[in-house]
């Protein structure tokens, strides 16, 4: 019986891709600019409204997540005309972190590194805004 290593290269199955088609590692743009659209995504699909833009910087060892133009629900927005914007941010804040998993799992998705915090702060005051701060091992 013949050793493993004495077999053709040729036997066994051949790789799918081609040379040419070899990707480079996603650049920071790129990964800030995942990054942003997902967290966005989350976002407008959790509250059934999102925000106008957000923008995503990703440094060594954490991620910031700015959702700018802030939209609230009517609910919230009544709630903040009659004086209760606390009992909105509150709100806002015990659901982020009700949800802390899957912004997490979007933000190690592009990252290929593992999230060891988080922590959330909404702005309802113009211009409104939510931060999402990451911090990465």
């Amino acid at each position: 019986m013949g050793n493993v290593t004495d077999r053709p290269r040729e036997l066994g199955p051949r790789d799918p891709g081609e040379p040419r088609d070899r990707r480079e590692p996603p650049s920071a743009g790129q990964i800030s600019d995942q990054i942003a659209r997902e967290i966005l995504q989350i976002h407008e699909e959790s509250y059934g409204k999102g925000a106008g833009k957000a923008h995503a910087l990703v440094g060594d060892g954490f991620v910031v997540v700015v959702l700018d133009e802030l939209e609230l629900l009517p609910n919230e927005q009544f709630l903040v005309e009659k004086g209760e914007g606390d009992t909105v941010i509150q709100v806002r804040s015990r659901y982020q972190q009700a949800i802390e998993s899957t912004f997490s799992a979007a933000i190690e998705r592009a990252t290929g590194r593992r999230v060891v915090g988080f922590t959330s702060s909404t702005n309802i005051d113009e211009p409104r805004f939510v931060a999402e701060i990451f911090k990465l091992e």
